[in-house]
């Protein structure tokens, strides 16, 4: 008897410490170090959340750059993948189908290499990135769509160079544009 009376005390100090303690103390840690990233990295629009810096958001229209594809429709509750593998005929049939579509939205010629990003979902489903090459291969769509003159164009592609974001520590991924900023960012030009 005693043995449960001293199991389950442990159970009881183990819960309040692990379950109520240091969740409490990672979440002041986390606000006071990191504020902004701690509450989501919401972005604001005059007084409005328009959306979060972590996650990615689907632009259907031609205007603006669009995010990589989402096997989860970019709904992020619950995210996820598809779990197709490399050998799946399923996964080889939908990313050709990206492929086409990315080179027509485009108008790019059929035998250009498209970047990976642009045709395949990333493991969560809502990655907010696309690569450097994925956003230069899409300018001169936006930028037609725009209808910007050489000069707005210009600034579109420093604009694309500005928003790039190098390598994690210099040599974790590759250089990446947050598309929710880049957006942003274009409705201002």
């Amino acid at each position: 008897m005693k043995l449960i009376i001293k199991s389950i005390k442990l159970l009881l100090f183990m819960t309040i410490l692990l379950g109520l303690i240091y969740p409490v103390f990672i979440f002041l840690i986390a606000k006071i170090t990191y504020p902004d990233k701690s509450a989501g990295s919401f972005i604001q629009t005059g007084g409005n959340i328009i959306g979060s810096e972590l996650i990615a958001q689907k632009f259907d229209s031609s205007i603006y750059f669009q995010p990589r594809p989402s096997a989860i429709d970019y709904q992020p509750m619950p995210s996820g993948a598809s779990n197709l593998g490399p050998t799946s005929l399923q996964l080889k049939n939908i990313s050709d189908s990206l492929r086409l579509a990315y080179l027509q939205k485009n108008n790019l010629p059929e035998n250009t290499k498209v970047p990976t990003d642009a045709i395949f979902a990333s493991g969560s489903g809502i990655d907010p990135h696309i690569s450097y090459l994925n956003a230069i291969m899409q300018s001169n769509r936006v930028a037609a769509s725009r209808n910007f003159n050489d000069s707005k164009k210009k600034q579109l592609n420093d604009l694309i160079i500005k928003l790039t974001e190098n390598p994690q520590f210099g040599f974790l991924g590759e250089q990446r544009i947050n598309v929710l900023l880049l957006n942003i960012e274009l409705d201002k030009l």
